[in-house]
């Protein structure tokens, strides 16, 4: 690690939060820890600018505006005041917060493009590409579904199958349709621009064996790239544009065509410093040059390693500006074991849980749980209740309010001249180097358990020494004023130890103590003869109903947060949305309904017509991707369960009123439920 007296210039970022929902508490475990180590690298001596910026642009952010009868820029607009202040109220202090959708990130997208282009790396080509008639636009991969060409699941998206895993291009989906209108996609020609990163896996490779990078990132981006000698393998060219209407920057000298989103995203980290640079006076070019000193640092989630380990540095090293000398890539967040929940209410905004409980103990947790590998993170809400209360309040906070009152009533705040035990303070400050190099190795738990060692080594000489004991005794006062100066220095060592993880509450310990805890290296200036003040409270006990109370909130949330995506660009906290309530089941309306047609359907490979009959609620059509287990004439007179309530869509072959219920994995392997004998078309199944 290098020493104090090296300074580094350092710029770091943080993924940018996608500029169409809230923020969560699985985003806030990157925000935090990139955080946590700026705070940490500025005590060391060091020059550091944290940017970051909402991401604007996109197909989704263009909808979501329209569905809110909003223009895109002021819908934007107002998410970035909420994200600005998510991020306050955690302590997560860039400085400076900008947009991808600014004149700073337009100009730096052109003269990156206009560079790569020079190079001779982009290539227009003509795709065919799914068109939504309806809309009158074309239709990116997530916003076309069908059924997978592999497994024969329904519902799935253009790109990939949840089901099977399965990935294949938007054309191989069966009876697909537009996720916009419901109507069945055109496959129209488009010239698109191309990005040929193909032509560029030397130097890939060369970044990779200069970059800093977790042995597991560096392992999957190298198994992306595929040693060329072993068949067609290597890079793919990057589709670098998008069809109009999108909300974006138009390519130069190409009208109605836009820079995909994903281009311009990681340019804003640039677009930000740049805005910075120009508010206090920095030399922009210099940071960003190819040869600068400087070093970038990029803290991001695991869901967007491929663009940050192959586009983006491909990118900069052709447009001839300085490459990442980092990723820190941090994994997802679960809450009690699992995925994060709407349903149990674990889907917890940024917003909400500072409403109810703390901010700061949430950034001391997941910095007791992070290391510098890309393993998630659980919260479990019980652990969370009993880490804080034991670590901060029964151990850090508990040391200054046993010694505190002392000093306050019997020598007016005034500290004593000498430690009651000097070689224990001494060797407090010898451990503050190996928790500096925790911190700086991005391993937040063990620097978090070295400092609790020390904070219970502080208890246990308090409790030794008993002062309240000495208090009692006559002639006591110095050795009582030696003690409790002694428990206090130890207490402020250790909150200069947590003050990267914990600015409020040091915040609140240094006005305590009548000082300011800069410089790691302050650790070393000991807190003898000076008057301190008198103690307050520094943190209160996490209470579990204020946490339920939370859980109950976040599911009354859950409305709100459905209308909303999480983050694009750092997920860190998947969704479980698996268990429902009762209410939810309720809702389904399951009714018996017997074949009255059953019959091919011209051009569909999986799919049969049914004309089914629901007794009071009359006759409903539904299409059923059964083809592959049943001929027509074995299913026409039988009873079945179906959905009769599912919101009716449109389809190529006609209207779907409906879903059969059907069990198995696939294929030939499919059986329809049938009830017992009976059960009568229309009855309602519970």
């Amino acid at each position: 690690m290098p020493s104090p007296e090296t300074p580094r210039r350092i710029v770091v970022t943080n993924a940018l939060p996608y500029a169409n929902g809230p923020i969560h508490i699985g985003h806030l475990v990157g925000y935090i820890q990139a955080d946590i180590w700026v705070r940490f690298q500025r005590m060391r001596g060091h020059d550091v600018t944290y940017v970051c910026a909402d991401d604007a642009h996109g197909t989704p952010i263009m909808l979501a505006a329209e569905k809110a009868d909003k223009a895109p820029e002021a819908f934007i607009a107002e998410i970035q005041k909420e994200h600005e202040k998510d991020f306050a109220d955690f302590d997560v202090t860039f400085d400076h917060y900008h947009s991808t959708h600014s004149d700073e990130n337009r100009e730096l997208s052109e003269r990156i493009y206009r560079a790569l282009k020079q190079a001779g790396h982009v290539e227009v080509r003509e795709i065919e590409q799914a068109y939504d008639a309806e809309r009158e636009m074309f239709l990116p991969d997530r916003y076309i579904k069908g059924t997978c060409p592999r497994c024969g699941t329904e519902d799935q998206y253009g790109d990939n199958c949840e089901a099977c895993g399965a990935t294949y291009e938007p054309h191989e989906l069966k009876d697909p349709f537009s996720v916009v209108s419901g109507s069945a996609p055109e496959w129209r020609p488009s010239e698109h621009y191309f990005f040929t990163l193909s032509a560029l896996q030397n130097e890939i490779e060369a970044w990779l064996d200069s970059a800093e990078l977790q042995r597991p990132v560096k392992a999957k981006l190298r198994e992306w790239l595929k040693p060329k000698e072993h068949g067609e393998g290597g890079l793919r060219d990057w589709d670098i544009s998008r069809d109009a209407p999108y909300f974006g920057f138009e390519i130069p000298g190409a009208p109605g065509k836009y820079f995909y989103v994903w281009l311009d995203a990681p340019i804003g980290y640039f677009a930000s410093l740049k805005a910075y640079c120009e508010q206090v006076g920095l030399d922009f070019e210099a940071l960003i040059a190819q040869d600068s000193e400087a070093e970038l640092w990029h803290f991001i989630g695991k869901d967007i390693v491929n663009f940050h380990g192959l586009f983006w540095p491909a990118m900069l090293k052709d447009a001839g500006f300085k490459q990442p000398t980092a990723l820190n890539v941090n994994g997802y967040l679960t809450v009690n074991g699992a995925k994060m929940s709407k349903s149990r209410g674990t889907f917890i905004r940024a917003a909400t849980w500072a409403e109810y409980l703390p901010t700061e103990t949430l950034r001391y947790y997941y910095a007791a749980k992070l290391s510098s590998s890309v393993e998630d993170l659980d919260l479990n809400l019980e652990d969370f209740v009993a880490r804080i209360n034991s670590d901060l309040v029964g151990k850090y906070v508990n040391i200054a309010s046993r010694c505190a009152g002392f000093i306050t009533k019997r020598f007016d705040g005034q500290l004593s001249e000498n430690f009651d035990n000097s070689e224990l303070v001494a060797q407090f400050a010898g451990k503050a180097e190996d928790i500096a190099a925790r911190f700086d190795a991005r391993n937040f738990s063990q620097a978090i358990r070295e400092i609790m060692a020390l904070a219970d080594q502080a208890n246990q000489y308090i409790a030794e020494k008993q002062p309240w004991v000495v208090a009692k005794q006559d002639d006591s006062d110095t050795e009582l004023q030696a003690i409790c100066t002694t428990g206090l220095e130890l207490f402020r060592q250790l909150t200069m130890l947590l003050k990267p993880v914990l600015p409020q509450l040091t915040r609140k310990a240094e006005a305590f103590l009548g000082l300011e805890l800069q410089s790691w290296q302050d650790i070393q200036t000991p807190l003898l003869g000076q008057t301190i003040n008198a103690f307050k409270p520094l943190m209160q006990r996490v209470e579990s109903d204020k946490v339920d109370a939370m859980l109950e909130a976040s599911r009354a949330d859950l409305a709100a947060v459905a209308d909303s995506k999480p983050a694009q660009t750092t997920e860190s906290g998947k969704v479980d949305d698996s268990m429902i309530e009762f209410d939810d089941f309720a809702k389904v309306d399951l009714r018996i309904a017997r074949i009255a047609k059953a019959e091919h359907v011209e051009g569909a490979d999986k799919l049969l017509r049914l004309e089914l009959d629901v007794g009071e609620l009359g006759s409903k059509q539904v299409f059923a991707g059964i083809k592959s287990a049943y001929a027509p004439e074995d299913l026409q007179g039988r009873l079945t369960v179906m959905v009769a309530n599912l919101a009716p869509r449109k389809m190529r072959f006609g209207l779907s009123e409906g879903m059969v219920l059907a069990a198995g994995p696939g294929g030939d392997e499919l059986f329809i439920l049938s009830p017992d004998e009976g059960a009568t078309p229309g009855m309602k199944v519970k």
